[in-house]
């Protein structure tokens, strides 16, 4: 329809960045909208572990005894950690702070996060340095690379966030975004928050033949059996991502790639899994040709199953043999050496594979070895010997020597939480004739959560997995801010409605809800339903409804909204149903001409990750617009 007006806006953004903000790692990648087919990921990062390729940094940020920012990444990892002991418990040092956001309940602008020596911040603070860092890397590599200053105007951004997350938690990265600096409420188009599942989707699409390895391709390869080609396929796709590393940028067929001919428009779905550090969360979408847009069919589901759930299991190893008590102890006495210990076992961890056989050697930090005798009064070794965990055993090299089936059992409940996840949602009754079944994010990486995967789901359908599937989320969120409209029907994560009156019904309202106001008879407190959780809802959709004052003569009229994750919701007085919306339209100046009983038109637009409400009243044509908040309520 009004395709031409919107081709003008489109066109102020030269260049989309989008930005990753991962549980462990982040990462940010950009293209300009000149040459939409060509996504360039971020300069490579000065630090870097052993035994992890470093596309992305980790998320980790610092500030200073005065609470002020000083660096992010490995910068912010390495500083802290070289600090003298005396010095660092005065330094705030935060990682893996985005769990927060899912984990809070009643998430606000107020809710803290605790760096590791137990001091408190405010966790939109942090957001927004960490965001505000990106910001500034990206815009000065914008601007190296184009020998001009690029203005903060001439970009659109895009930031993911899991889609499980509970709107509170979207809402609350917007805040952080605008307090960085990205943009503004007056603004907000130039912020997109992209789902990552459904970025990773997009970007599926588009997968060529030669950029994903299937994991069902049963033929043994080269006279390898499958198992064996679940890690050799991966080492020559490294090969080819580490070869191309240099340059960094990747290109993008405008196309929809040749798996997709094997679907039967209409009837057949993929589901994407992304797995990442923090959160695994699923969608299961179906492609519409010819143009490729998508179309969610199950709303996003999933739940705090990342793969640092396998660090947890480590710590608990460790407590089991060193004792909770001294673990507790040497994290806030040594928090530099406990990060240095996580990061060997980082290293370790991706190394483990369903079919080794031999050890995996943790080095443990110098300080560990002497805190722990200053704490015991005995050595390391004496503890692993008395301590009844036959499979960890301990090195004349200073290392813990964990077997094989050791380190598996430390995946085990994440990747069974995952595969139990996965087959709740395989058993819906929308999900059926799922085709394909990709693995994408961070953890997909891991050999064990592959072969669990295929295992489970292989026979259903093919399991497949982008080549560099670390930054599959972070390519598709880029081309979903070149093409925002890609994404054609979603399902509501939420019921809403609005509190209205209605006349008493005998028999049908509870008693209890009875008001009377002149006379008249009123049913207080209905929930009057706009649109029910996982309903469908395409793109721009807009639900109205029409009211009219309780009183002909009243100055001001009060819309609340609420939202409730029930589908059946009859009252906004049950339980889990919030207020996330006020619309107060004022109802003066108008003349004697107004009929008695006044129309107020309400409104509201779904479709998009964030929802817009309005209300109209059409005698005077005067409205009123709010965003859907559910911070502030």
């Amino acid at each position: 329809k009004d395709s031409d007006a919107d081709d003008a806006v489109e066109q102020l953004f030269l260049v989309v960045v989008a930005i990753d903000f991962g549980t462990t790692s982040s990462g940010y990648a950009y293209s300009f909208t000149k040459e939409p087919e060509c996504i360039h990921v971020m300069r490579r990062w000065e630090g870097g572990d052993p035994g992890v390729s470093n596309q992305k940094t980790p998320t980790t940020i610092l500030l200073t005894p005065e609470r002020k920012f000083h660096s992010f990444g490995y910068a912010a990892r390495d500083f802290y950690h070289d600090l003298d002991p005396t010095e660092s418990k005065h330094w705030l040092y935060f990682e893996k702070f985005k769990m927060k956001l899912h984990t809070t309940g009643n998430l606000t602008m107020e809710t803290d996060l605790t760096a590791a020596n137990g001091k408190k911040v405010k966790a939109l603070e942090i957001f927004a340095y960490a965001l505000q860092f990106f910001k500034e890397q990206a815009l000065k590599e914008l601007s190296d690379q184009g020998g001009s200053d690029f203005e903060n105007t001439e970009v659109r951004w895009v930031i993911t966030v899991p889609a499980i997350w509970k709107q509170p938690a979207k809402q609350f990265m917007r805040q952080a975004a605008y307090k960085a600096g990205m943009a503004s409420p007056e603004n907000p188009e130039q912020l997109i928050i992209a789902l990552e599942p459904e970025a990773a989707s997009i970007y599926c699409r588009k997968l060529r033949l030669h950029q994903m390895i299937d994991l069902s391709s049963r033929a043994p390869v080269n006279g390898y059996s499958p198992s064996d080609t679940i890690g050799t396929g991966f080492t020559q796709a490294k090969e080819h991502v580490r070869r191309n590393r240099q340059s960094r940028t990747f290109l993008v067929e405008n196309v929809i790639g040749e798996i997709w001919s094997e679907l039967e428009e209409g009837s057949d779905r993929y589901i994407v899994v992304d797995s990442g550090g923090g959160t695994v969360d699923m969608t299961v979408h179906q492609i519409r040709l010819p143009e490729g847009h998508l179309k969610e069919l199950y709303k996003a589901t999933g739940g705090p199953y990342g793969s640092l759930g396998v660090d947890y299991e480590f710590e608990k190893l460790l407590c089991k043999i060193f004792g909770e008590d001294f673990i507790e102890q040497f994290k806030i006495k040594r928090p530099a050496a406990w990060v240095d210990l996580m990061i060997a076992f980082e290293s370790r961890k991706r190394a483990a594979a369903p079919d080794r056989t031999n050890p995996l050697n943790i080095t443990l930090p110098f300080s560990f070895i002497d805190y722990y005798k200053k704490f015991r009064g005995h050595s390391v070794e004496h503890a692993l010997r008395k301590s009844n965990v036959d499979f960890v055993k301990w090195s004349s090299q200073g290392m813990l020597r964990m077997s094989p089936d050791a380190m598996n059992a430390l995946f085990k409940p994440t990747i069974d939480q995952i595969i139990q996840h996965l087959s709740d949602v395989f058993d819906k009754p929308e999900v059926t004739n799922v085709k394909f079944l990709f693995l994408v994010g961070g953890f997909a990486e891991s050999p064990l959560l592959q072969q669990a995967v295929q295992s489970a789901f292989g026979s259903r359908c093919r399991v497949i997995i982008p080549q560099d599937v670390g930054l599959t989320i972070l390519k598709g969120a880029v081309l979903f801010g070149l093409d925002p409209a890609v994404i054609k029907v979603r399902r509501s994560p939420l019921t809403y409605g609005v509190g209205v009156l209605n006349r008493f019904v005998e028999g049908k309202h509870p008693p209890e809800k009875l008001l009377i106001k002149d006379g008249t008879r009123w049913c207080t407190d209905v929930f009057d339903k706009f649109i029910s959780a996982d309903q469908s809802v395409a793109l721009g959709e807009t639900v109205t409804r029409s009211y009219t004052p309780a009183k002909p003569s009243q100055l001001v009229i009060v819309i609340n909204i609420y939202s409730s994750e029930q589908d059946n919701v009859s009252f906004i007085t049950e339980s889990g149903v919030k207020k996330c919306g006020t619309l107060r339209l004022d109802l003066t100046g108008t003349d004697a001409s107004v009929p008695n009983r006044r129309e107020i038109k309400t409104l509201m637009q779904f479709g998009d990750t964030e929802i817009k409400a309005m209300a109209i009243d059409v005698a005077t044509s005067k409205s009123v617009k709010v965003g859907i908040d559910f911070l502030n309520y």
